[in-house]
């Protein structure tokens, strides 16, 4: 694997309940980029997400996935994440007894190893959550119970500039937004790219999140394969043509 790349996937076949989904991805990301990854619904976009970060209901019958120079085809969920890998859910769950601040404290500490300092952490909790603008309160607040839509995926994106990924995936951050939500989303994904310098997998079928964020690369997929691979002008194409007449 190149210094340069997080993560390389070679020929990855994903199933799920007896059914085969991905059949045979080859995808490569390079550290500091954004690649989007588009395509029709249920060609396998999320599947791939949740192969990466290990979700066991997905099982990799072939290929392997490298991430940060290491094999973590076959290690569970939380080894990954504790590596750097970050998935933002299309529908984030709801957690009752744990407030959004001790969940994202906690996993802080998991992913360092150490205790982390009370008042440091709400100093930066605070300063991300202006960036968001996200009421204070929310960090207060059961995880997700109760959160609107936009607030949901607004806590999505505090998690991540808060946990610094190396690896950001993003399922279908965008849906069910307003323009003013989505405008605020992709200030969070930006001050990612800026600050964090984390490498980012957007999985969308909208592109407003992504006029304001540098695309390096798109992808389309079909049919549980990459078909189409090109930089951020393949967006503007996707938009003009559709689906159809790229995968042809």
């Amino acid at each position: 694997m190149s210094e340069k790349n997080i993560l390389e996937i070679k020929n990855l076949h994903v199933s799920a309940d007896d059914k085969d989904i991905l059949r045979g991805v080859d995808l490569t990301i390079g550290k500091n980029e954004t690649h989007v990854l588009m395509g029709p619904n249920g060609t396998g976009k999320s599947t791939l997400g949740y192969a990466i970060t290990g979700n066991p209901h997905y099982i990799v019958t072939e290929g392997d996935i490298i991430f940060d120079g290491e094999n973590i085809t076959e290690m569970p969920v939380n080894e990954r994440a504790k590596r750097g890998i970050f998935l933002s859910f299309q529908n984030p769950l709801e957690v009752p007894g744990i407030t959004l601040s001790a969940f994202i404290r906690s996993a802080l500490e998991q992913k360092s190893g150490k205790r982390i300092r009370l008042w440091d952490f709400k100093k930066k909790l605070k300063e991300t959550m202006e960036l968001l603008s996200m009421d204070e309160s929310y960090a207060e607040r059961d995880l997700n119970v109760g959160f609107s839509g936009g607030e949901k995926k607004k806590a999505e994106i505090l998690q991540m500039l808060m946990l610094e990924p190396k690896l950001a995936i993003l399922d279908e951050t965008d849906s069910g937004l307003d323009v003013d939500a989505v405008r605020t989303v992709s200030k969070g994904i930006h001050a990612y790219q800026e600050k964090c310098k984390g490498s980012l997998l957007i999985i969308t079928h909208s592109t407003r999140i992504l006029e304001s964020l540098n695309v390096d690369v798109t992808h389309v997929m079909e049919g549980g394969r990459i078909v189409k691979n090109g930089d951020a002008s393949l967006v503007d194409t996707i938009n003009e043509n559709g689906f159809e007449q790229i995968s042809e």
